[in-house]
């Protein structure tokens, strides 16, 4: 057992000694210069059996009460001064890992916004998921890792939204999305979402929220299916929404991509695209996280408080007990 602050137990423990002795002190000093009047045959009156007994009575009623006061003074200062515990705990969360992937190309432009808003009420529905963001155009860029700060999140959500209302220069959200030739190199960017998963090797719930229209313009470095597939063997299954769903060559394309993955093709104005994408992530099994172990002091004064109660009642049966029986 630790003791948080013992000096603070040491300056309980020396002032009740202290008053103890006063206490003993101012006693003695009121029987020494106490002057009552002399009492015929108090000699014989003290040989008395009943007196006797009295008298026993009162030394042992005194000697429990100073002893009980003793201990409960000294469980006392031990829970003034915060007895602490240690425990070695190993924190254990489950956890899903979340990919959102957004197309920032021009032809999505149109739609971003409501994108960046499926994206914000995507994750008012999760509790616990890690997410993380990467935008693309000919080439990708990570805005932010997997985290479960969701405040941060929605932070840089927001701050996507408003990059999208500009102009002239183009955001600073977005330095980094046109560093290659071409535009809208899906496969590279799911590519790119994929690699943002950490621990591989580990057996982890992933999924990628891919919003693309699949429009691509230029040679990709990974064609959309290898991507797909890519993401598949990290355990990823890939939700794809698309802004307008038709029957045409890329929008089957991208739905093949998805299937293929073990995820699915949404459109982005269905009703129930969100409940349906977070019915999905949420049916995969989360993955049990062993955390780091960590060794925690908590206060522990539970033993000396059940002390300090069983001699305060000890104390008050004895005095009541010795006071009776005198």
């Amino acid at each position: 057992m630790a003791l948080e602050i013992p000096v603070l137990g040491i300056v309980v423990a020396v002032l009740a000694v202290g008053a103890i002795v006063l206490g003993v002190l101012l006693a003695a000093g009121r029987s020494r210069t106490s002057s009552g009047a002399a009492v015929v045959g108090a000699e014989r009156v003290r040989t008395l059996p009943s007196v006797a007994r009295a008298v026993r009575v009162r030394v042992v009623a005194l000697a429990g009460i100073v002893a009980l006061a003793l201990v409960a003074l000294g469980a006392a200062a031990v829970v003034a001064a915060r007895p602490m515990a240690e425990r070695v705990v190993q924190p254990e969360t489950r956890s899903r890992d979340i990919m959102l992937c957004l197309d920032v190309s021009g032809s999505m432009t149109d739609v971003d916004s409501e994108v960046v808003d499926l994206f914000h009420r995507l994750t008012d529905d999760f509790a616990g998921e890690r997410i993380g963001l990467t935008i693309f155009n000919s080439s990708p860029v990570q805005i932010f890792p997997l985290t479960d700060d969701y405040a941060f999140v929605r932070t840089q959500l927001q701050n996507i939204r408003d990059s999208f209302d500009y102009y002239d220069e183009i955001p600073e959200h977005w330095v980094g999305t046109l560093n290659g030739a071409g535009a809208s190199l899906v496969g590279d960017g799911l590519a790119a979402c994929a690699l943002g998963f950490d621990h591989r090797d580990d057996e982890r719930a992933r999924s990628i929220i891919l919003a693309t229209d699949n429009e691509v313009n230029g040679a990709e470095t990974v064609p959309l299916p290898d991507a797909a597939a890519y993401a598949r063997s990290l355990g990823a299954r890939v939700f794809a929404i698309d802004p307008a769903p038709a029957d045409t060559a890329a929008a089957r394309a991208l739905e093949e991509a998805a299937v293929l993955s073990g995820g699915g093709y949404f459109g982005l104005r269905e009703a129930t695209t969100v409940e349906r994408i977070v019915g999905e992530v949420q049916a995969q099994d989360a993955t049990i996280l062993q955390g780091a172990p960590r060794i925690l002091r908590v206060d522990a004064p539970e033993p000396w408080l059940a002390v300090l109660g069983v001699a305060g009642l000890a104390l008050v049966v004895v005095t009541g007990f010795g006071r009776a029986r005198v």
